[in-house]
């Protein structure tokens, strides 16, 4: 089982490359939807 700190990094991970995700794209508004979408995308791909 990981550790507290292995999964507070492992957290941290995820909220950058939703970061870079926001920053490589040329949108400034994104809605509800988008967003989760993204979210999707990036727990989908950690399977």
């Amino acid at each position: 089982m990981p550790s507290e700190n292995e999964i507070r990094r492992l957290d941290l991970a995820m909220l950058y490359e939703l970061r870079l995700m926001f920053v490589e794209s040329d949108k400034e508004n994104y809605t509800k939807q988008e967003i989760l979408t993204l979210l999707d995308q990036i727990a989908t791909a950690k399977k």
